[in-house]
């Protein structure tokens, strides 16, 4: 009988009380009663009870009344409403305060069978709310902890990825070689792009996705301070719609910036002379991002065919490849506009 669940049954009619302990128990509950209203929220605060039902009708303080003392409870038993009345209106009253079900009070035994299946559909709903509860609070647990796990890693790869820029960058110092020296230093540029998407996964509250206009920001704040000197002045004027991407794409986009960037910094202009480069991130449609980076210099060669060593365009071409799109060109009689259309 320990294992039974305890029910307080409140009801000023002391027969039916008497009557509710018998049957009750020979159906495994173990009930206990009220006579009144304020006894049984009495009751119902000093004991740990797992039900609560609750007569409509008795003198003073009524049914509804004591049902919203007890759900104003810390943690409340479940309650269980009864009126002899059949006025729908009482039981959505009832329902709408708090009750988990109601019966209606009738005589025999039929009353406390649809009772005791009251209860014990309470109980499984209590249950089944418990268990839910326990289920997603075990998620949230679970998912921050994947969180943090994921957060270490981004900031464990920024520091990698810093780590090895380094490295990079005394070796550049430390060559005679121009042509080795460059391509080092477009290396560590490059490099650096990608640092910047896990610097901002480790410092933002959402792991799975990066907010490009501050990325974008950042990583054109950098290109300038690289490409820009007294001599060959470069303005990099950059502006984005807010959208978030997956790490993945935006680590296809930042790279896809440093390389047209820093080809206009290198090509569009006489070495000796100022000029402006212009990013632009735009949000179309949803589901859709448009990728733009101009400047008013001397446009493609005739030939079409890249200036350097030509990885920068193959970085290019498999970064938009990896997006799932292509990198288009349009020139005018001055400057050159690349464009890229893609989905997140």
């Amino acid at each position: 009988m320990n294992d039974a669940p305890r029910v307080l049954f409140i009801d000023d009619d002391e027969g039916l009380r008497r009557l509710a302990a018998r049957i009750l128990g020979r159906r495994g509950f173990a009930v206990e009663t009220a006579g009144s209203g304020d006894e049984g929220i009495a009751r119902a605060r000093d004991g740990a009870f797992d039900l609560v039902a609750v007569d409509h009708y008795m003198p003073g303080r009524d049914g509804l009344s004591t049902l919203a003392e007890i759900s104003a409870m810390p943690n409340p038993p479940p309650v269980v409403y009864v009126t002899g009345s059949e006025e729908s209106r009482i039981a959505v009253a009832a329902l709408k305060a708090g009750a988990v079900d109601y019966v209606v009070k009738s005589v025999g035994e039929d009353f406390f069978d649809l009772l005791a299946s009251a209860f014990a559909q309470a109980l499984d709903t209590v249950r089944l709310r418990r268990e839910n509860a326990l289920g997603e609070q075990r998620l949230r647990e679970s998912h921050a902890r994947l969180e943090a796990m994921l957060r270490e890693v981004n900031h464990r790869v920024a520091n990698s990825l810093q780590l090895v820029s380094a490295f990079v960058h005394l070796q550049a110092n430390s060559l005679t070689d121009g042509a080795a020296k460059t391509a080092l230093e477009d290396t560590q540029r490059r490099i650096a792009a990608i640092a910047q998407v896990h610097k901002r996964l480790y410092a933002s509250v959402d792991v799975d996705t990066v907010e490009m206009a501050e990325y974008l920001a950042a990583l054109v704040d950098e290109l300038q301070h690289t490409w820009s000197t007294p001599a060959s002045p470069r303005t990099i004027l950059v502006s984005a719609e807010p959208v978030k991407l997956k790490t993945d794409q935006a680590v296809s986009v930042g790279i896809i910036v440093n390389e047209l960037v820093s080809n206009a910094c290198k090509y569009a202009y006489p070495a000796e002379a100022a000029g402006e480069i212009r990013v632009a991130l735009r949000v179309p449609a949803l589901g859709r991002f448009e990728l733009r980076v101009e400047d008013d210099g001397c446009g493609l060669p005739a030939d079409g065919a890249p200036k350097g060593t030509g990885l920068g365009s193959r970085l290019i071409n498999a970064m938009a490849s990896s997006l799932k799109s292509t990198v288009e060109y349009d020139t005018a009689p001055t400057g050159l506009t690349a464009r890229l259309s893609a989905s997140y």
